[in-house]
């Protein structure tokens, strides 16, 4: 089991920049392929970017692709997500999750296998 925990959300002006964090637990992190998600209020959860186990592939929804960097330290047991040039419509709760499978370009709720709880970013205009 992997327990997730993200920080690093906060109020930013449009044009901004935040860098998130999620921190797992246990030592098989490196078994995982990561993603970012996040959920506008009333919207559904939506896709955002997804690294691989090694971290050497990465994958981005095309509404943050050239803004945001999804990254991650096997070491630290740590993936990231940089967003730079925010906007407001980057508003929402942002959560990342794990996903057992090492295939490619996942980006359903439905194809990770644990969430962490969730934290908020806000832009303002």
């Amino acid at each position: 089991q992997v327990q997730l925990v993200e920080s690093g959300g906060g109020l930013e002006q449009a044009g901004g920049s935040l860098r998130l964090s999620c921190a797992a637990s246990g030592r098989t992190f490196g078994s995982y392929a990561m993603g970012w998600f996040r959920q506008a209020p009333g919207k559904e959860r939506e896709f955002v970017a997804r690294i691989s186990r090694p971290g050497g592939s990465t994958y981005y929804a095309n509404s943050v692709k050239g803004r945001f960097t999804i990254s991650r330290d096997n070491a630290k047991n740590t993936v990231y997500l940089q967003m730079n040039s925010l906007k407001p419509e980057d508003t929402a709760v942002y959560y990342c999750a794990a996903d057992a499978s090492p295939y490619s370009g996942r980006v359903r709720t439905d194809d990770y296998d644990y969430w962490g709880q969730g934290t908020q970013v806000t832009v303002s205009s």
